[in-house]
């Protein structure tokens, strides 16, 4: 202990890293936090982006969407009307607008010449020949005019004879912004307003009554649709012209499609890991349950505190399948629950795939893209998986993810049993996407040869599609189920040995198709994703004519066959819903989207068809994790230092799921808050029962053990923590401060080191790595670090005392005297700071810097303020009284000193016999700086 920073020793203690506590129903870290931090231990709770409230005590409430408000001028022939129309229809005759805009219309559709010599207008949206189901709500046409002057335009819809026609007389307004949900908007994505192009586009959305007439008169033969642009003042000379055909069909869609409504909010934890949505944003993610027909959807659940995921639907539509995060981090968690009006899931309702009994020991299972059997009687999935991911902090693609290690299993309802499925069990292959064929006969997968996530030399990728992802390419599999007695699994023909990755497979309800996806490498929104169709028994595979330009993904069969739901990023960053007619040759139609199914900032994913009337399924309630709702209530309560309050609910909490892993962990913390450090231990050690992994469970059991002196004890868990954690600057500073008391220096620089390479603008850490260093002997090192936390923190006291400290071991003693100094003037009653400047005023070599005067009345001072009872100060007040020649006073005042350090400090006591021994002989003291001798 360096003899300046001797007074400081009671200041440099473990971190307080027992303030979890629990986000959300998640993990959370504490906030990071400095060895010499003793400020009370409060608990981080996740928040979004910039500020942004809490959305987990926010409801979806209206004025949480905001729609940019767009002005307008009035049109010059329509004003204010979004269009006019007339209507040359049989048996009803003519239908119009106004005569003045009836003349207008006759003279623009007069003008246009029949051979079609126009300059082309592009219309960008329905796409030529697309088919409509004929329950869908009407598409917004949208168009770029070629013709700078055109300011007006006209649709003409003939419907297959000269008798039938529809006009429709439009101003071409710019596309219309959807509404934002504003608790969406984070730092790390954006408003997407659309490029140049898509901006600069004209758009027009028919009426429910017009778009119904036009549906009604395109079945039986294509309508065709043309578009003239004019100028409003020149309305006998058509300016440009464009033209497409679009058809609705005779196959309804017949069934409401379920999907997530999800925010795209990746962040970046305090550890530097990467999250696709922060905790704090679960309670946004919603499930959805649409009917093409009805403007908008119906929300079936939201605020959740863990995350809801992949699903599935029996084809009966009686139960529904869904992932589900459970306790104890169990992202295995799987619901298997009867599908009703008012679906209710509990925990008679929810699996985990983690209790597969063939599980290799201390690995964790996700149950990777988990499907149920035709009759729900059955569950399939990847188990034992090994999971390549990367996240990143683009919105717009912020996750790669796929599986290269993976067997096949299933669930049995009757007798709750997981077991391997022979054929799917094979350890050299990754088996995938397992899916059933309607009559649940046989299972269409993904498969590959095994290989390692991570495999040595790996480097992270940048970007989704980076050549640094892992290779990997799937190809399609066909297998008999037979009960679960499972066969020989075959090639698809037409899916597999393509040289391309073929995923996530889908077999048509009639099963006479498969849909799939293909890909350059993995699986899963990759930007080059398309949908191709081969026969279910094999074949030659077709590109579907439905693709767009980026991510094609997330396709279902309707209980028809008919139709295909899928979802795509092609018109923006955040993934929209598409449909695609299939006719009997497995022929499919350009994509139509499913307009107003969630804010223009929030995406849609999973689009999944349910086999059930829209009327009959309102809703979905959880009451399997009302824990987390129990457990976030303590969170409040302790926020507000309420700490019985937060214990009830806590006890609650676990009482509702004994394997609460957090609410374990938050009793002890409180427990620990209360300093009934005992009682703390064993929930602790439950919750390493729970999740051996669980890093801030070893963190908190590392401070109780270093608290009751046990610093190998100590030891042992932070470096748990620290193994499991890597990027926790809070236990990172633990394990280095333990290590340093435990005397083991070198060891602990590493971690000092880490910590502040994982905070660099943190003085705490800064300040004790100097210490360690100085300890060592290091000076260089351990001043170029005490200058940095001053640079940092010019305010903070302790920095100042070590920098002085540092610098007065290098010799440089003025240098160290105004450090000290400085330290006074922050305060100027800190027996650190008095007892270093005094020190050094009666003991530095430098003849221009003692002063045995004004050291005398420092060490005065001190020795005041601690009525003499500090063997320390009084020896530093002895050192002033010999270098003032006041030879007696020394002696008096160093034997008070010895006095008291032979009771309290043996090794101060020899160093103080030395002193003493010089006062005697008439000698001051004077520093000595390493190696001198």
């Amino acid at each position: 202990m360096s003899k300046l920073l001797a007074v400081l020793v009671a200041t440099l203690s473990l971190a307080a890293l027992a303030a979890i506590i629990v986000s959300n129903g998640r993990k959370t870290a504490p906030p990071a936090s400095s060895a010499i931090d003793d400020s009370p231990r409060q608990p981080m709770v996740a928040q979004p982006g910039d500020g942004n409230a809490d959305p987990a005590a926010t409801s979806e409430a209206a004025d949480s969407l905001v729609t940019e408000p767009i002005s307008l001028p009035p049109h010059p022939l329509l004003g204010e009307a979004a269009d006019a129309v007339l209507a040359e229809l049989t048996p009803e005759g003519v239908v119009g607008a106004d005569k003045q805009l009836v003349e207008v219309i006759r003279r623009v559709a007069d003008s246009a010449p029949p051979d079609r010599s126009l300059p082309s207008l592009v219309v960008d949206y329905p796409l030529d020949e697309s088919i409509f189901p004929p329950e869908i709500v009407a598409p917004t046409f949208l168009w770029h005019e070629p013709a700078a002057e055109a300011d007006t335009w006209l649709w003409q819809f003939d419907f297959g004879s000269d008798t039938e026609r529809i006009y429709v007389l439009v101003p071409g307004n710019p596309p219309p912004a959807g509404p934002i949900d504003t608790r969406c908007l984070t730092s790390t994505n954006e408003i997407y307003r659309g490029t140049e192009y898509q901006q600069s586009a004209r758009a027009w959305t028919p009426d429910v009554p017009l778009w119904a007439a036009i549906k009604q008169r395109s079945t039986a033969e294509p309508c065709r649709a043309t578009v003239f642009g004019f100028a409003s003042a020149a309305p006998r000379k058509a300016l440009s012209r464009g033209e497409l055909h679009l058809r609705t069909s005779t196959d309804p869609v017949g069934a409401p499609i379920f999907y997530r409504d999800v925010p795209l909010a990746p962040s970046a934890t305090q550890e530097g890991v990467i999250k696709p949505l922060s905790d704090a944003f679960l309670p946004l993610i919603g499930l959805r349950l649409r009917d093409i027909g009805k403007p908008e959807s119906r929300l079936l659940l939201s605020g959740m505190l863990t995350c809801v995921n992949c699903h599935s639907f029996s084809d009966d539509g009686k139960t529904m399948g869904m992932d589900l995060d459970g306790p104890a981090n169990d992202k295995g968690a799987y619901v298997i629950a009867p599908l009703a009006k008012e679906t209710v899931i509990g925990n008679e309702h929810v699996i985990s795939w983690n209790s597969f009994k063939e599980k290799p020991e201390g690995h964790k299972t996700i149950g990777f893209l988990s499907r149920l059997s035709p009759d729900g009687q059955y569950a399939v999935t990847t188990l034992n998986e090994s999971v390549y991911v990367q996240n990143f902090t683009d919105y717009r693609f912020l996750q790669v993810f796929y599986p290269t290690r993976g067997i096949l299993g299933y669930y049995s309802r009757e007798d709750r049993e997981i077991r391997a499925l022979p054929g799917g069990d094979d350890p050299q292959y990754v088996h995938c996407d397992p899916v059933w064929s309607p009559d649940g006969q046989y299972l269409v997968f993904a498969r590959a040869e095994a290989r390692d996530a991570y495999p040595p030399g790996y480097k992270p990728a940048a970007h989704a599609g980076d050549p640094a992802e892992v290779p990997i390419q799937y190809d399609l599999y066909r297998m008999p189920f037979d009960g679960g007695r499972g066969g020989t699994p075959e090639p698809i023909a037409g899916a597999a040995g393509n040289g391309m990755s073929n995923t996530f497979p889908k077999v048509s309800p009639d099963g006479r198709w498969i849909v799939f996806v293909k890909c350059r490498n993995g699986q899963l929104m990759r930007p080059d994703s398309e949908l191709w169709i081969v026969p279910a028994a094999g074949g030659t595979a077709r590109r579907m004519r439905a693709n767009t330009s980026r991510m094609n993904s997330w396709h279902s069969f309707s209980p028809n066959s008919r139709w295909l739901v899928f979802s795509s990023k092609a018109n923006t960053p955040y993934t929209q819903m598409f449909l695609t007619h299939i006719d009997d040759e497995g022929n499919g139609s350009p994509p139509i989207l499913v307009p107003n199914s969630t804010a223009a900032n929030r995406a849609v994913n999973i689009p999944e068809f349910v086999n059930v009337p829209y009327e009959e399924f309102a809703s979905i309630s959880v009451p399997a994790t009302e824990y987390l709702n129990v457990g976030m209530r303590g969170i409040e309560l302790f926020e507000q230092r309420k700490l019985d309050e937060a214990m009830v609910q806590f006890k609650e909490a676990v009482r509702l799921e004994p394997n609460y892993l957090e609410g374990h962990v938050s009793m002890a913390v409180i427990l620990i808050e209360k300093g009934r450090i005992d009682e703390a231990v064993p929930l602790l050690e439950k919750a390493l029962t729970l999740d051996p992994d669980c890093w801030f469970a070893h963190a908190n059991l590392g401070l109780i053990r270093g608290q009751k002196g046990d610093l190998d004890g100590a030891i042992g868990h932070f470096l748990k923590a620290v193994a499991i954690n890597p990027k926790h600057h809070g236990a990172r500073m633990n394990l280095g401060q333990a290590l340093a008391n435990k005397g083991m220096l070198e060891e602990a620089t590493v971690h000092f080191q880490a910590a502040v390479d994982l905070a660099t603008e943190d003085a705490g850490s800064r300040i004790n790595l100097g210490s360690v260093l100085l300890e060592r002997g290091l000076l260089k090192e351990a001043v170029a670090q005490y200058e940095k936390a001053v640079e940092i923190a010019p305010d903070l006291l302790i920095a100042r005392l070590g920098l002085g400290e540092a610098l007065a071991q290098q010799g440089e003693f003025a240098a160290a005297v105004a450090q000290f100094r400085r330290a006074r003037q922050a305060d100027p009653n800190d027996l650190g700071a008095i007892n270093g400047l005094a020190w050094l005023l009666a003991t530095s070599p430098d003849d221009e810097v003692r002063n045995g005067k004004e050291a005398i009345e420092l060490a005065k001072a001190a020795c005041a303020a601690t009525g003499s009872r500090d063997p320390l100060l009084l020896e530093t007040l002895a050192a002033a009284y010999a270098e003032a020649g006041q030879w007696s006073e020394a002696i008096a005042t160093g034997t008070s000193a010895l006095t008291l350090a032979e009771s309290q400090n043996p090794r101060v006591a020899e160093e103080l016999r030395q002193h003493l021994a010089n006062y005697r002989q008439q000698k001051p003291v004077r520093f000595v700086t390493p190696g001198a001798g």
